[in-house]
């Protein structure tokens, strides 16, 4: 039983009583817990992260300061994934649907799905870097900001996409109450988060790259989840845990960060981040480098396995609005 706290409540429900997990350190050196809450069984950063500590993660380098995140070649990898998901989300739709995507990064997404089919497109994005990049895409409808209550109306979308988004919101059930409103019934809901009852989170624990703190603030195991959105009128359709685009990097750089003095400096330094990796000698990036080439490939046989026993690090979930 934790103490009763101003900044240690459960960021779902806003319990104040949980369990410690395991402790966990961010790129900038601040330490937090992972807690348990014991009524809804969310997972949450602890304490809240504050306001000038977020705005530090969510600065230009985080989202890379270039025409894009990442270099041509990564970003052309997850150009590839993304024009998959959009293949994936095609199959769901209707012709003429109206899709939001929350969360929508850069817009290539949305921009893939619009080369599939006559749809309507919506993104939304805070500001930085991402935004403007996706404020490029003419087809694009973006909201820089936050899904907020009456931004949309009743029954607007067909569709509502939020890849690796969830996580970050601070108002969890709020979205979903908002999500539930704005999707139409027989809509379409895919999400996709880490998976904290996965092999890599039971591993690694506070070196787990999918952990992203502070940036990343909360987690449900799939099952808590699918429970939850079943009790919100949302039923589940397909469940995926196989992704070659997050598993397989994962785990290879979960297991360096168990091995270097700072967390993520792989991750940082393939975004071209300078002033964190500034005070690393480049022998320790080739080493990084040579790791990732030669261990890739069994992490790839990983995922395979883990998404078997539904043990992989991160989940697709698509349900059906009823």
């Amino acid at each position: 039983m934790m103490d009763n706290n101003v900044d240690d409540y459960c960021f779902f429900c806003k319990s104040n009583n949980s369990k410690l997990l395991f402790e966990v350190t961010d790129i900038f050196n601040d330490p937090y817990t992972l807690n348990q809450c014991d009524h809804c069984h969310a997972v949450y950063l602890s304490p809240h992260p504050t306001e000038a500590q977020l705005d530090r993660a969510y600065d230009d380098t985080y989202y890379g300061s270039g025409t894009d995140k990442f270099n041509p070649i990564i970003e052309s990898v997850l150009d590839f994934f993304r024009s998959r998901r959009s293949s994936f989300l095609r199959k769901q739709l209707y012709a003429d649907a109206r899709i939001l995507d929350i969360g929508c990064g850069n817009g290539r997404f949305l921009q893939y799905l619009g080369k599939k089919g006559n749809y309507e497109l919506h993104g939304i994005e805070r500001e930085g870097n991402s935004a403007s990049r996706a404020s490029q895409i003419p087809e694009l409808r973006l909201l820089v900001g936050s899904l907020k209550q009456a931004t949309y109306s009743s029954n607007y979308f067909d569709a509502i996409t939020l890849f690796h988004v969830f996580e970050h919101v601070d108002n969890p059930a709020e979205m979903l109450d908002i999500i539930k409103d704005i999707l139409k019934p027989g809509g379409v809901l895919v999400m996709s988060f880490p998976n904290i009852n996965s092999n890599q989170a039971r591993w690694f624990k506070g070196d787990w790259l999918h952990l992203d703190p502070p940036r990343h603030l909360f987690y449900f195991k799939p099952d808590d989840f699918i429970m939850l959105m079943k009790k919100r009128g949302f039923e589940l359709v397909v469940e995926q845990y196989l992704s070659f685009e997050q598993n397989p990097y994962g785990l290879v750089q979960s297991i360096l960060n168990k091995v270097s003095a700072k967390r993520e400096l792989l991750f940082e330094f393939l975004k071209g981040n300078k002033s964190y990796i500034k005070d690393y000698p480049s022998y320790k990036f080739i080493f990084h480098l040579l790791f990732f080439i030669a261990f890739m490939p069994v992490a790839f046989i990983c995922d395979v396995l883990e998404a078997l026993v539904k043990r992989s690090a991160t989940i697709q979930l698509t349900f059906i609005k009823k």
